[in-house]
């Protein structure tokens, strides 16, 4: 069985406190991707200055490091992972960790180096660093690729684990049991799975909350949970 990495609390605790702060985390009514409303909604898009995107890879380089996961360079897949990606290796080897870094396009360049890939070689293991996942689809898509040219894909890190059901409900060939996309990717991918927060981070942050307009949201992500949550393996 692939592992699962807890991530500190407390780091997971500030880490919320920063989405929040940021606006990247947000309460109310967001129709989600499975269509489902949701009663918080995690934006990336907006870690949208140099102020951010910097505080956010401390976060990133901190859990991972933490996780005790070793790779051997990173992946940022299109488009999020790109600048994720990026700033993460430039936080890593601010700490003494440099390691190779690559992300890919959508489209591929017919002129000059041509191709999908940009950025280093392709090779060992691979970290591929992306926000949230939702359906796997970018991560499944990145396996792909990565497998492609020869290398691993070793592990992924990310920034919220939403421990929602995935639309098809079951983990095939593991148990009859609902999962979620992080569960998908350690139990069918064989990945690693470093998450800075989750949403079990989130409620009890909530909990402890001395802000009126905080806690007022707790009922509505307690009851999210409950309908749409998943169970650990």
């Amino acid at each position: 069985m692939s592992e699962f990495i807890a991530t500190d609390k407390n780091l997971s605790h500030e880490f919320v406190a920063f989405a929040i702060e940021s606006g990247v985390l947000g309460f109310g009514q967001f129709t989600t991707k499975a269509g489902r409303v949701s009663p918080y909604f995690f934006n990336a898009g907006l870690f949208d200055n140099g102020l951010k995107m910097s505080k956010l890879a401390t976060f990133y380089a901190q859990s991972l490091l933490g996780s005790g996961i070793e790779f051997d360079m990173i992946f940022g897949p299109a488009y999020k992972g790109i600048p994720l990606g990026a700033t993460l290796a430039m936080e890593l080897a601010r700490r003494g960790k440099s390691v190779p870094f690559a992300y890919n396009r959508k489209e591929i360049k017919d002129h000059g180096e041509g191709g999908t890939l940009v950025g280093a070689p392709l090779k060992g293991r691979v970290l591929i660093v992306d926000d949230v996942m939702s359906a796997g689809t970018a991560v499944r898509e990145s396996i792909e690729l990565i497998r492609q040219h020869g290398a691993t894909a070793h592990a992924v890190v990310i920034a919220l684990d939403r421990q929602e059901m995935a639309t098809e409900k079951t983990l095939k060939g593991i148990c009859d049991v609902p999962y979620s996309a992080v569960q998908y990717a350690r139990e069918n991918l064989g990945l690693k799975v470093c998450a800075v927060a989750s949403l079990e981070d989130l409620l009890s942050y909530l909990e402890a909350s001395e802000d009126p307009s905080l806690k007022a949201h707790l009922s509505h992500v307690q009851a999210y949970r409950s309908r749409y949550g998943v169970a650990d393996l």
